[in-house]
C-alpha cells in the first residue's frame, strides 16, 4: 500500500515538473527567437520564420540598425528616464493612496474609491485627444512631463496596493507610531513602505513595462527626434515591404527588452519574499 502511494506521488510530481517546464519553455521560447532573429539577414528570416540556431549576421544587422539613424543610446536614455521616472511616480503616490483609503476612516473613503475603480474603466484611447490638446494650450509637446507626471494617478495601482494593505497592513503599528508623537509622513515612510515592498515590487514591475513598451502616447507627444524613445525609434525601422531590413529589427526589438529582463531580475527577488512571507503568516 505504501509502495503504491509513493509511485503515485512520484507520478504525481513528474507530471507536474514536466509542465512546469513545458510552460517555461513556452514562456522563454519567443524572447529565444527574437535574440536569435537578430543574427540573422533578411532573406534567412523570410525564408524559414522560426529557427533556434543563431546566424552569423549579427554585426551586419548593427550596421544597418546605425545607418539608419537609429541611436540606441539616445533611445533608451529617454526611455530610461521616462520609464523610472513614472514608476517612481506610480508606486510611491499610489501607495500614499491606499495608505489613506487603509489607514484613515473619513467619510467619503467608499465614495472615492468607487470613483477610483470607475476610472479603471475609461480607456486612454478615449481622453488622448482632450490629453493632447491640453498638452499643447500649456507648451507641454515634446516634454518628457507630460509622458511622466500623469503615473501619479494610477488607478489600478492603488486598487492593487489597497488590496495588499488590507491584508497585511497591522493598523495596531500605526496607532502605536502616532502614540509615539511620529508625523504622518515619517509613519508612511518609515513603517508602511518597507512592508509594502513586495506589492512596490510587483507594481514596479508592471508600470516599468508597461512605460517602457509605450508607443502610442509618446508618438502623439513626442515629435522632436531627440527625445523619441525606444518603442519609437523601433518602430520608425519598418520601412515598406521592400525595404525593410527584420534582422535589424528584430536587433532593435532585442535592445528593445533587455531592459525589462534587468528590471526584472532586480525586482523578482523581492516578489519572492512577499509570497514566502504570506505563507508563513497562512
Amino acid at each position: 500500500m505504501k509502495q503504491r502511494s509513493k509511485s503515485k506521488s512520484i507520478l504525481f510530481k513528474v507530471v507536474v515538473y514536466s509542465v512546469c517546464l513545458l510552460l517555461a519553455i513556452l514562456s522563454v521560447l519567443p524572447f529565444w527567437v527574437m535574440f536569435v532573429n537578430a543574427t540573422r539577414d533578411t532573406y534567412q528570416i523570410q525564408q524559414t520564420a522560426l529557427s533556434l540556431i543563431p546566424s552569423t549576421h549579427l554585426m551586419d544587422n548593427i550596421k544597418i540598425l546605425l545607418g539608419k539613424t537609429f541611436d540606441p543610446m539616445k533611445g533608451l536614455t529617454n526611455s530610461m528616464i521616462v520609464s523610472v521616472s513614472s514608476t517612481l511616480l506610480t508606486i510611491y503616490f499610489s501607495a500614499l493612496t491606499a495608505y489613506a483609503l487603509v489607514a484613515y476612516n473619513w467619510k467619503l473613503r467608499s465614495p472615492f474609491f468607487t470613483f477610483i475603480l470607475a476610472v479603471m474603466m475609461i480607456p486612454a484611447q478615449v481622453s488622448v485627444i482632450g490629453f493632447y490638446q491640453f498638452m499643447y494650450k500649456i507648451g507641454m509637446t515634446n516634454n518628457f512631463l507630460a509622458l511622466i507626471l500623469p503615473s501619479v494617478a494610477a488607478p489600478a495601482a492603488v486598487f492593487f496596493m489597497r488590496q495588499f494593505m488590507l491584508a497585511s497592513l497591522p493598523l495596531e503599528l500605526i496607532e502605536a507610531s502616532r502614540i509615539d508623537g511620529a508625523s504622518e509622513f515619517y509613519t508612511f515612510n518609515k513603517i508602511v513602505l518597507p512592508i509594502m515592498k513586495p506589492a512596490m515590487a510587483t507594481q514596479a514591475i508592471f508600470t516599468f513595462v508597461s512605460s517602457w513598451n509605450s508607443l502610442f502616447l509618446p508618438l502623439v507627444l513626442l515629435t522632436d527626434n531627440d527625445k523619441y524613445t525606444m518603442p519609437i525609434m523601433v518602430s520608425l525601422l519598418r520601412g515598406d515591404i521592400y525595404k525593410t531590413e527584420y534582422g535589424a529589427v528584430y536587433l532593435g526589438l532585442a535592445l528593445t527588452v533587455l531592459p525589462l529582463f534587468i528590471a526584472y531580475f532586480l525586482l523578482s527577488r523581492y516578489i519572492i519574499e512577499g509570497v514566502a512571507l504570506g505563507g508563513v503568516k497562512g
